[in-house]
This record gives C-alpha cells, structure tokens and sequence, in this order.
C-alpha cells in the first residue's frame, strides 16, 4: 500500500512539472459532425423517423445521427433524469402540456436565432401555426403536426333538406339553428348536443370569439356569461323543438359504429379534426368538415390550431447548429415528408401540406385541407390548461347534463359553472 501512495505521489509530482510527459486530459470536444436525436414513438413512426434519418445522412455526408426512441410512457421519465444529469439530446421531441415547465426552468433553446440566421425557414408557414411553440415572445418548439376543432357533417341530409353546401369560413350560430330545425322538418334528422364528450371544447370556442378566454390566471378568464348561456339556449331551444337528440341517451359514451352520426340519427357530429377518420369510417358514407360557427359581433377567432408535437433544441445541447438543420429538414423538406406520410400530424409548411394532400387518401386529403383552411382562420391558442382543468371539465360535463336534463333552469345552471369554475381554478 506505501509502495502504491509513493507512485501516486510521484505522478501527481511529475503533472505539475513544465515540460513533463504527463498531463491531465481535456474534456474532448463535442463532434461537430454528431448529433442526439431523441422521440417518443410506436412501430410506425420509429420505422419513418429512423429512414428520415438515414435520408438525412446521405445528404450530409459525414454526418452521424444517433436516436433514441421510447414510448410516451416512459419518455418524459428519460428526459426528466438525462435533464438532471444534464445529458439531454441535441434535439428532442417535445409536447404542449410540458413545454411551459421547461423553458420556465430554462431546459430550452430559443430557436429565434437559428431563424434569423437561416438555418430554419418558417418563410412558408402560417404564424397561426407557431404560436404554440412561442413563450413570452420567444420561439421554443416547431410543430410537427396540427390538429383543429370541427364538426363533421353528412351533406346527403342536408341536400335532402333543401340545404346547399355550408360556406364555414361564414356561417353563424344563428345560421346553425336555422339549418338544424329545418333538417328536422324536412328530415326528421336531429342535432345531437354539442360535444357530449366535453362540452369545454364548444364553449370555449364561443368565448375565445369575445376576445376572452375559458382559463384566467387565477379562476376564469370571463366574467360576462351571455355567451356560455347561449350555448346552451341554443340546445334548449332545438330540444323544445324535437330538434335535438335527448340528452339521457346522447351523453352515453359509445364507439363510433355505434354513435348517432353512424346511425343516421343526427345530420352533425362535433370533433377533432383527427378523429375526422375514424367518423367517417364508422359513418360508411360520405362527411364533410367545417369550421364552427361565428357569434355576433365576434371580435376574434374561435379556432386554433393545437401541435400534436414539437421538436426542440434543449438548452444543453451540445450541437445544436446540427439540431437546428436536421428540424428544418424535418418540417420542410418535401422528399422527407413522402416518407413521414402526416404520421405526426397534419405538415405546417404550405408547400408541404399542399404536395402531401395529393399523395394521402380522400379522407385523409379532407382533413389536410381542413387544416389549410383552418391556419387562415384561427387566432392564437391559450396557455397550456392550469391545475383543476380536469376537475372543472368533469364539473362542466356534469351541468350541461343537468341544464339539459332540465333538471336545473338555464339561468342556475349558468350561473353554477361560473362559482364553481371559479372555485375549483383559483
């Protein structure tokens, strides 16, 4: 053991040394050439990415791409721990629900500065489109892919009724009501109430159109209820009417084969416009999508568009120049997204979107379309839902239920989302 100390000894000695044959590594610098790639996945879109990958190799050579995939489950764990070890990738897919806890512990890059150096083009992408990436005016994530709120609808009944085409860019709720009730007169086709399976979806559409919106900072981000008491005068006033499907069997959760729309029992259905596929093919007939409709006197846009994911630049990263050219590939190059097919969603880049909609099935071409028109009406999304949104959303399902159900008057019901919403999100 003394043997050993005095060897030690005398290699410390020799380091300190000028001149000497011995000296303490230096930390080896990042290759410029490599980066971390990092997804949460399933089989399909591992088997997309990894060729997107080797696509993106060949065209840079040299170039090395490591990845790493996990699914959802365990992804946010891995990020979490490689983040406290600060070992994160170069370049990671990101989400909605976690980008604002992220930059707020200051886990991201901004991107602004690679834009305005040109290594990202968002020359041919609709602002609408970026505005879930950005906090407090900075760029943090690019979408991969979008997803709006629309109705479906079957324009065979409508035709039946005497109806053309709907212009959804300008119809109203007004407009709405009038075509319901006279489907049902001409048809005997009712409305099924708006979005049994969260009822927030709707209202918060009418809402953001008064320039206000559902979630404040600390309760609600209203305080006049008129509009939330004419989404539900609406549905009374077409359930008085024989005009809409009773709530006791509209609010029983079914598949889509066994839900009105594909039975024929309601001209109307109110969804995502991804899980416009899935209606449609449940349906078996052919669907259309639109837009929801206007309120008086709107002072901005009810729409938004909602990234089904991001990819974003961690503030670790050790090459993020090599991140930053790999996203602007993935968002913009055309020949990458013939290989990606809108597997993470509907393409944000015009040009892309545009190419990609005569390769994809009619359907699919529907929604890619849909989304189009959706980017040029839409206004900014919310922030992120706060803590008790789950709560408030059961609350709200619950009491449109009773309002329906006139179990409780329009006016009582109103007036107990507005206390408990206000209680349950201080």
């Amino acid at each position: 053991m003394k043997a050993r100390n005095v060897l030690i000894t005398s290699m410390v000695i020799l380091m300190l040394l000028p001149g000497v044959l011995f000296a303490q590594a230096a930390p080896e610098e990042p290759d410029s050439n490599t980066m971390r790639l990092a997804w949460w996945g399933n089989p399909t879109r591992d088997e997309r990415t990894y060729k997107a990958v080797e696509l993106f190799e060949a065209k840079n050579p040299g170039v090395t791409i490591e990845t790493e995939t996990t699914g959802w489950s365990g992804y946010w764990d891995k990020m979490n721990t490689q983040a406290a070890a600060g070992s994160l990738p170069d370049l990671m897919q990101h989400d909605y629900a976690y980008m604002l806890q992220w930059v707020e512990r200051k886990q991201l890059a901004d991107l602004t500065p690679y834009v305005d150096k040109g290594i990202i083009d968002l020359s041919k992408i609709n602002d609408s489109f970026l505005t879930g990436g950005m906090v407090d005016g900075k760029l943090y994530g690019i979408s991969l892919g979008t997803n709006a709120v629309c109705l479906t609808y079957d324009p065979a009944v409508l035709k039946k009724a005497g109806i053309s085409q709907i212009d959804s860019a300008t119809w109203t709720w007004e407009d709405f009501e009038r075509i319901a009730l006279q489907v049902y007169q001409k048809t005997g086709v009712q409305t099924i109430p708006f979005f049994t399976t969260d009822p927030k979806v709707g209202f918060d559409n009418m809402i953001r159109q008064t320039g206000a919106s559902t979630y404040g900072e600390t309760g609600l981000g209203f305080t006049d209820p008129s509009v939330l008491r004419e989404f539900y005068a609406i549905q009374l006033r077409l359930l008085d009417a024989g005009a809409l499907i009773k709530p006791e069997t509209a609010f029983v959760t079914v598949s889509p084969e066994e839900g009105a729309i594909a039975k024929g029992e309601t001209w109307v259905e109110f969804i995502w416009s991804n899980q416009f596929v899935s209606t449609q093919a449940a349906a078996q007939r052919p669907l259309e999508i639109a837009l929801l409709p206007n309120i008086k006197n709107a002072k901005a846009k009810g729409t938004f568009l909602k990234p089904s994911m991001f990819f974003s630049i961690p503030a670790s990263a050790e090459n993020p120049e090599l991140a930053a050219k790999f996203l602007n590939y993935f968002v913009n190059d055309i020949e990458v997204n013939e290989i990606l097919m809108g597997e993470r969603g509907v393409p944000i880049p015009d040009d892309v979107r545009e190419h990609m909609s005569t390769m994809v099935d009619p359907i699919n071409k529907q929604i890619f379309d849909y989304i189009s028109l959706a980017s040029r009406n839409a206004g900014p999304i919310d922030a992120p839902d706060p803590a008790g949104s789950g709560e408030f959303l059961k609350m709200v399902r619950d009491v449109t239920q009773e309002i329906l159900m006139k179990r409780v008057s329009l006016d009582e019901g109103v007036a107990k989302i507005m206390s408990r919403g206000n209680e349950i999100l201080k």
